[in-house]
């Protein structure tokens, strides 16, 4: 299942001009990275490969892998292509898809806080694509990426292992292509930072950020998960600051049409849709603590729900 739902998205970006097989020569742009990543490979138990419940964004091989980074890019512009069919190109279909969201971010905190956006993080930033997005949005703010590790896949692993990063991968195709930037002169703003950290336990200080983003990841993750990242999204925000969370919405009729075979091949990459789709995300978002909570359609396929800390009240954690 998980071959065929990999084709899915292969034919699809060959269909619309994107060359997934070239692309994965960034692997031999990466070479020199090689090191680095054997070293990162030791924070990832060998249970990883036994179980499907660990895959992370664009993982469609079914094990954590070094091609599954190099595989990242192309596979999301496959997703934008199918979320946006009549899209004449990539780039006009990204700027529905990434340029809705991020107006609706902007258009948010703008009318829901006072405060000057000079902090903003992204939680789980695959190989950066989001995280440029906000960067290029908040030309002037410090973007901090924290990688994609919940506490709540401890438990499918073996005793004693204090957490699961599935970023090294991710973070250094990321890091390469903000090198490649940087080397350009291409950039009109602050480099970003990246950073291996815990989604669910930070270790940033309280009231930190001015925004927090959350980029296609909790459908990647239980209830418990979802609400231990809205918990620390909470903490870590400044009292007036900003949780923009994007991700499939259950109200698209796209997406509730599918035809059973699509969904279940979506399943066998995506194994907390349930979960998920079964989650009243606003409703937890509220018990975190958030207010002013509102939820919006971006796309035809995805939403964009945004919450805010409370300026009085905040109780220190």
């Amino acid at each position: 299942m998980q071959f065929a739902g990999r084709q899915v998205f292969l034919r699809t970006a060959e269909k619309k001009g994107i060359p997934w097989r070239s692309k994965s020569l960034i692997r031999k742009k990466l070479e020199q990275r090689r090191s680095w990543l054997r070293t990162s490979r030791s924070c990832i138990p060998s249970i990883i490969s036994r179980s499907s419940m660990l895959i992370p964004k664009a993982t469609f091989a079914g094990r954590i892998m070094y091609q599954a980074a190099s595989e990242a890019e192309v596979a999301t512009m496959s997703m934008v292509r199918r979320t946006l069919p009549a899209a004449e190109t990539t780039e006009e279909a990204l700027e529905v898809l990434r340029g809705n969201w991020i107006r609706a971010l902007e258009s948010y905190h703008s009318q829901n806080s006072v405060l000057p956006v000079s902090q903003v993080l992204d939680v789980g930033c695959s190989v950066g694509l989001s995280t440029i997005y906000l960067a290029e949005a908040f030309p002037s703010a410090q973007v901090t990426v924290c990688s994609f590790l919940v506490d709540s896949f401890r438990s499918l692993a073996n005793d004693g292992f204090q957490g699961l990063d599935l970023s090294p991968y991710f973070l250094a195709v990321a890091q390469h292509k903000e090198k490649q930037r940087i080397a350009d002169g291409k950039l009109q703003r602050n480099p970003i930072r990246w950073r291996h950290a815990n989604g669910e336990h930070t270790g940033f200080p309280s009231c930190t950020f001015d925004i927090v983003s959350i980029a296609y990841v909790i459908h990647e993750c239980a209830v418990h998960a979802t609400k231990g990242l809205l918990k620390e999204a909470y903490r870590i925000l400044k009292p007036g600051g900003t949780i923009a969370i994007t991700d499939n919405s259950p109200k698209s009729k796209i997406l509730q049409s599918l035809p059973p075979v699509l969904f279940t091949l979506q399943k066998s990459t995506e194994p907390w849709l349930d979960d998920y789709y079964g989650l009243d995300l606003e409703e937890a978002m509220r018990e975190a603590g958030f207010i002013c909570v509102c939820s919006r359609l971006t796309n035809p396929r995805h939403r964009t729900v945004n919450g805010t800390v409370p300026l009085a009240g905040k109780a220190e954690v």
